[in-house]
């Protein structure tokens, strides 16, 4: 309002002053003095105190800075600059509406304003002050659209910016949440398997530490392996969560098929009967794909481990067909507890997560006439092994 009121004090001094100088003189003279009607200064008063409201109701001031124009341009000689309020007023409308309501409001106000100046007013229709009334309205009208466009342009820029900045922070939220959850995977399956494997080793030496302490002995021994070994994972995984200024992580490679020996081998040395068969030909697979597969078959065989009861057998199976490879792990195991889905736990829903990540399929259940069977698709050529989202490799 205070903005406003100071324009409409200074449209007033404009108009004051304008409607006292006569263009045309006398003499040879190009100006000149005259003194204004006493109705065209009551016309230019009420047209400034109008534009005070000019932003609170942009289109009921053009109407009476309008009239009073129109007024001024019917009954006003000599004429006095009036139209200028109307000027600004259709200016204010034109900033402040979308452009066909511009054209509307403004071929009216140029129509009306000029065909009264013209035809009804006290000068001839050829008057330069008549053609100033049609210039000077078109020019607020084209001045009022001009701004209200930037305007637009500058607020649909600023929105653009504002959602771009929204939706890289929700990829980042979500890459760190998919990078959570693969660590949280991963920190699952080492701690599950190793863990398994000092529990069984540990009850193992407890069972034959008074009658046969050799063995017990070598179950001691594959406790401390199985410890190192689940701390040098951990210490890998953990590792991906240092800063950049952080010591140095480890360097050692995601484990893979290359070291399902490896693994084998520790389970078979805490008493569960494990056959291999292979038959991918020597495929080279990618990190996402060769760490699941391992993972898959690691996380099979704990359950197995921890579920399937004693004198159990586990048969696992690795296969090339086509455009993927194909995990089995069957067991024969018979135990209380022996369906995974039965028990909690996380395990089943991590291998899903890491099959379904790589684009691949995962079926698990009981099989018919004893035992479970776990089964894995991975596709050896997926999308993540391309453009490395989260979860590829360690």
């Amino acid at each position: 309002m205070a903005l406003d009121a100071a324009l409409a004090v200074g449209v007033l001094a404009c108009m004051v002053a304008g409607s006292f100088v006569d263009p045309h003189g006398e003499r040879g003279v190009s100006w000149g003095f005259r003194t204004p009607d006493p109705l065209s200064l009551v016309l230019i008063a009420l047209g400034a105190a109008a534009l005070v409201f000019r932003r609170r109701a942009p289109m009921t001031v053009l109407a009476l800075t309008g009239t009073v124009s129109l007024a001024e341009a019917v009954t006003g000689d000599p004429r006095a600059p009036v139209a200028m309020s109307a000027v600004i007023a259709l200016y204010t409308v034109a900033s402040t509406t979308d452009r066909p309501t511009t054209w509307r409001v403004g071929l009216l106000t140029m129509t009306v304003l000029t065909g009264a100046s013209m035809f009804a007013g006290p000068l001839p229709w050829y008057a330069q002050e008549n053609l100033a009334i049609f210039a000077w309205t078109g020019i607020g009208a084209t001045a009022g659209d001009a701004v209200r466009s930037r305007r637009a342009f500058i607020h649909a820029i600023r929105e653009r910016a504002e959602r771009a900045e929204r939706t890289r922070e929700e990829e980042a939220r979500r890459r760190v949440a998919e990078e959570r959850l693969r660590i949280a995977r991963d920190l699952h399956d080492v701690v599950a398997h190793h863990i398994a494997l000092v529990n069984v080793q540990a009850g193992v030496a407890a069972h034959v530490m008074d009658k046969r302490p050799d063995q017990a002995k070598e179950a001691l021994a594959h406790v401390r392996d199985a410890s190192r070994s689940a701390l040098n994972e951990l210490r890998a995984t953990v590792g991906l969560l240092r800063q950049s200024g952080d010591p140095e992580a480890p360097t050692e490679p995601a484990p893979g098929l290359v070291r399902l020996d490896e693994l084998v081998g520790t389970f078979r040395s805490a008493g569960l009967h494990v056959e291999v068969a292979r038959a991918d030909n020597g495929t080279t697979l990618p990190a996402a794909v060769d760490l699941a597969a391992y993972r898959v078959i690691q996380e099979a065989l704990t359950n197995v481990q921890k579920h399937a009861g004693t004198e159990v057998k586990a048969e696992v199976s690795v296969v090339r067909v086509g455009p993927n490879i194909e995990i089995t792990v069957l067991d024969n195991g018979a135990g209380e507890d022996h369906d995974p889905e039965t028990v909690g736990g996380h395990g089943l829903l991590g291998m899903r997560e890491r099959v379904t990540a790589l684009r691949g399929t995962l079926t698990t259940g009981p099989r018919y006439g004893g035992g479970f069977r776990v089964h894995a698709i991975l596709p050896i050529k997926t999308r993540t092994a391309v453009t490395g989202k989260p979860g590829e490799s360690v």
